[in-house]
């Protein structure tokens, strides 16, 4: 029987980095191919992107705005997605001033004030109790000078132009698992909520003292959640 290949999709000034401890972990089981969203500025390019690298059929992952791309590549291609796992993400549109500040902040990032993840914008991001851990906050701030001041503002575009994807959930019919910090900021644990409501077929897994970045925060744990679901 041939190995399933896993496609993991990061997050806002995320690279593969952010997966590492899964790509690693799950390597007996599965190939895994992490696509660089960042080349693009639209959820359906970035679709596409993800769709070209991936072969026929596939287990998908979405960290997110990873997310956003993975139901967007369930609009375009849904019968080559054999299960699905939602990290950290949403169905939801942005509010209108959550838009406003995305806007914000392409417009200080285009006359030259990118400076990547600040520290101080780590509390928002991870779990109090992880914010001295120089394994989980490091990649964060190394992943987002590597995407750069571009990457990111085709990135907040793409994220600005999403569709809503709530209609979406009521047909998924794929083993799915929806992973969620409990004290995520970002994405909050009632949205997995909602989402793994709406999925008949999910299951719904919160993680403990852990913010937005569960793939960074409770790596094993992630990987632990994936791997019952590769074999579900």
């Amino acid at each position: 029987m041939a190995r399933p290949t896993l496609v993991l999709l990061p997050g806002l000034l995320n690279t593969r980095r952010v997966f590492e401890h899964q790509i690693s972990a799950l390597s007996d089981v599965a190939d895994v191919v992490v696509p660089e969203l960042w080349h693009h500025d639209s959820v359906g390019a970035m679709a596409e992107a993800a769709l070209a690298l991936a072969p026929g059929r596939f287990a998908l992952g979405g960290f997110s705005m990873g997310g956003y791309v993975a139901f967007e590549m369930l609009r375009r291609a849904a019968e080559r997605v054999e299960r699905l796992a939602l990290i950290d993400t949403q169905a939801t549109p942005d509010a209108a001033e959550a838009t406003a500040r995305r806007r914000g902040l392409i417009e200080q990032t285009k006359i030259g004030r990118f400076h990547g993840v600040h520290r101080t914008l780590l509390p928002l991001i991870v779990h109090p109790s992880h914010l001295d851990d120089p394994a989980i906050t490091q990649p964060i701030l190394d992943m987002s000078l590597e995407i750069g001041a571009e990457g990111f503002v085709r990135e907040q575009t793409a994220i600005i132009g999403r569709p809503d994807s709530r209609p979406l959930l009521v047909d998924i019919e794929v083993p799915t698992v929806v992973i969620v910090g409990r004290q995520d900021q970002t994405t909050p644990l009632g949205r997995s909520e909602e989402m793994a409501a709406d999925i008949s077929t999910s299951r719904l897994v919160v993680l403990e003292d852990c913010g937005h970045m569960t793939p960074l925060e409770r790596p094993a744990e992630v990987t632990a959640a994936l791997r019952r679901w590769l074999s579900a």
